[in-house]
């Protein structure tokens, strides 16, 4: 069994330069945490972007779809921005014949206090016994990709309520 883990980008992997924000993104943490939290499964990483998804376009949830159709491993973990994860979530509708689980992070992996190797162990554990599908792992649950939204106010992801769309 081989997870097969693309890399997109997102605050999960920000590097922070000074007080005003500045940022880049920097080289994918998750093998630095699956070294460090010592995962017996294996799993192949593959970076596919290094954006902030808010900078990401059509052209870039087509490059993620592609790849993901494409991975011969039927369990995929996806690092990405947390603001338009549900959009390229709904991109990947109609791959069927894979448990596609994404995540990523409200503060960087490289701060102290992060929720990137929570996020990173549940999306891991998740993609191993969940059945085909596509799921978002974020503060300690499994959401349905098209059934989740952001709560910016609450910096947190929910569960849409059954008659709000």
């Amino acid at each position: 069994m081989t997870i097969k883990i693309f890399t997109t980008g997102g605050t999960f992997d920000k590097v922070y330069f000074d007080a005003l924000s500045e940022f880049r993104i920097g080289e994918p943490m998750v093998g630095a945490l699956l070294e460090e939290a010592n995962v017996s499964f294996d799993y192949d990483i593959e970076s596919l972007l290094k954006k902030d998804s808010l900078e990401m376009d059509d052209q870039d949830r087509e490059t993620i779809r592609r790849a993901v159709a494409k991975a011969s491993q039927s369990m995929i973990l996806i690092t990405h921005g947390t603001d338009t994860m549900v959009d390229s979530a709904r991109v990947l509708q109609g791959i069927t014949d894979k448990t596609i689980v994404m995540f990523g992070a409200m503060q960087p992996a490289r701060m102290r206090y992060s929720d990137a190797m929570f996020n990173l162990g549940v999306a891991s554990a998740a993609v191993q016994i969940l059945p085909a599908g596509i799921y978002i792992a974020m503060n300690g649950q499994i959401f349905d990709a098209l059934k989740v939204t952001k709560n910016r106010a609450q910096n947190r992801f929910e569960p849409i309520a059954p008659n709000s769309g």
